[in-house]
């Protein structure tokens, strides 16, 4: 998580443009990426955003 951004609302963009444009699903995005999931989503979970597997994005 280094390579991204600390703020949490600057994250929410980059990963739900990452997802939109690149990867078909959160697990892709962070298997690629070399992301741990849970701290990805509890890092944009403090600021109110909720991944949402249907549409493919933190909303």
């Amino acid at each position: 998580m280094e390579r991204l951004p600390k703020d949490p609302i600057m994250l929410y963009s980059v990963i739900n443009t990452k997802l939109r444009d690149f990867y078909s699903s959160l697990e892709a995005l962070c298997e690629d990426m070399n992301i741990d999931k849970n701290t990805l989503k509890e890092k944009l979970s403090s600021a109110g955003f909720e991944y949402n597997k249907e549409r493919n994005q933190f909303i």
